[in-house]
């Protein structure tokens, strides 16, 4: 056989062969960063390592126990919160159920304490409209903070302190001033 009569055989391999190879390319390429980088990512730890599976997220902790190396997936803590939110869920339900049985103690205390808000839509039964001078009864409400006004005596007592300061003031003064004039 001459090289001529194989020719058209390797051409028939090579026209194969190269559409396969333009097709792979892309594909070694997307795995390339993958083995650059590595699927697992190991930190040392105490007794073995700690290895983070990049692509699941799932964290292990690898130890040497006699018998070759074994990894055992810990116990993800999003399991743990999600039980003590259901259950903070279940005793908030709890509770306000008692608040709004009527014949609960707990209810009348808690009515004291934390008076219904008014409803802040305008034309329900129930609501405030504005005040003469332009301000919410919410905003009244708010600032009700009342502060009692001073008797007449309590005026004297804080007018006759605010004197005698003010005569200490004037003849601890005067005395500075004497004692800097005597001395020079």
């Amino acid at each position: 056989m001459s090289a001529v009569t194989q020719l058209p055989g390797l051409l028939r391999i090579f026209a194969i062969a190269a559409p396969l190879v333009c097709l792979a390319a892309p594909a070694l390429a997307q795995t390339a960063p993958d083995m650059e980088k590595g699927r697992y990512t190991l930190m040392p730890m105490s007794g073995g390592f700690v290895r983070l599976d990049t692509q699941t997220g799932v964290v292990s902790h690898c130890a040497d126990r006699g018998n070759g190396w074994a990894c055992y997936a810990l116990p993800e803590e999003h399991v743990a919160l999600d039980k003590e939110i259901g259950r903070l869920q279940a005793e908030n339900e709890k509770l306000k159920a008692q608040l709004a049985a009527p014949d609960s103690a707990l209810s009348g205390k808690a009515q004291k304490a934390f008076p219904k808000a008014e409803s802040s839509r305008p034309g329900e039964p129930g609501t405030a409209g504005p005040k003469a001078d332009g301000r919410k009864s919410a905003d009244a409400n708010r600032n009700s903070i009342e502060i009692p006004l001073p008797s007449d005596r309590d005026m004297d007592r804080v007018m006759s302190f605010v004197e005698r300061a003010w005569r200490r003031l004037v003849e601890m003064a005067a005395r500075v001033q004497r004692e800097q004039s005597g001395g020079i």
